[in-house]
């Protein structure tokens, strides 16, 4: 059997924890508020109406992609660009190439992120794995420009973070739907993990500045895990609609599950 990433990859590891994907959403989250196309993620009118719903679809979909054989896995890269060409013919526009390759860049970026903050430093062989794993989506998905190299990558991606990111009264809208969504205090949690997990751009953007809270509850949170309490008290601060989606992360083994899941998945 053939799968699209390694059993044993330090990819797999990852994408295979609820906490560190959940601070990938943080930060997409963050990040996707100031993109330059996000109007293209208002123009089906999901992004807005459920926010958290289209955030986690992003990063579920990705999850899916590296548990998945290599033959489901291309055809649920297919079936993405399929979906994406198909909102391009309702606007009779295209999707610029640049928000494609923020969307890849994002998903490395955070991945490394997340789990650094988390449990370790990845080494410089680990984010090159990461690397090609995402890079291969994005070639499954015929997106032009891609850096060839971890290096060329690193340069792309600051290049994007200061010509791809404005804020705009999308920006505004989305926070207000991220509040009212999340409710005071886990919308108030989100914006600390964002503080301590967004590049400097971005977090300068949304005049954030430095959290605290993150400082002082990482450590207690990480004790809690090894003593076996972690989880427990991670799903006590999840909303009631995402809850399961969250819990289903930790306890599933998406390595058994078929990219038919993808028809759930739209733009």
């Amino acid at each position: 059997m053939k799968w699209f990433v390694n059993e044993g990859s330090i990819v797999r590891e990852i994408w295979g924890k609820g906490d560190t994907i959940l601070f990938i959403f943080a930060g997409a989250s963050a990040e996707f508020a100031l993109n330059k196309s996000v109007d293209w993620l208002y123009f089906t009118g999901k992004l807005p109406a459920d926010p958290l719903g289209r955030l986690f679809s992003t990063v579920a979909y990705a999850r899916q992609i590296v548990f998945s054989e290599y033959d489901d896995a291309m055809h649920a890269i297919r079936q993405i660009a399929s979906i994406h060409q198909g909102v391009e013919r309702s606007r009779n526009a295209r999707i610029p190439d640049s928000a494609y390759r923020d969307v890849l860049f994002m998903l490395i970026d955070y991945s490394i992120r997340s789990f650094e903050m988390l449990e370790r430093k990845l080494t410089m062989a680990e984010k090159e794995e990461l690397f090609h794993v995402f890079r291969a989506v994005g070639d499954g998905m015929g997106v032009p420009g891609l850096p060839a190299d971890l290096r060329t990558w690193e340069r792309m991606r600051a290049e994007h973070l200061q010509e791809n990111l404005v804020e705009s009264h999308f920006t505004v809208d989305l926070y207000r739907q991220y509040r009212k969504h999340l409710g005071w205090y886990r919308f108030h949690l989100l914006k600390n993990v964002q503080m301590q997990l967004v590049p400097e751009r971005v977090n300068a953007l949304l005049g954030m500045g430095r959290g605290w809270l993150v400082d002082l509850l990482l450590p207690v949170y990480k004790v809690s895990r090894e003593l076996g309490v972690g989880t427990f008290l991670r799903n006590l601060l999840l909303p009631a609609d995402y809850k399961m989606q969250v819990i289903d992360l930790d306890r599933v083994s998406p390595g058994h599950r078929k990219s038919r899941d993808a028809g759930k998945i739209s733009a």
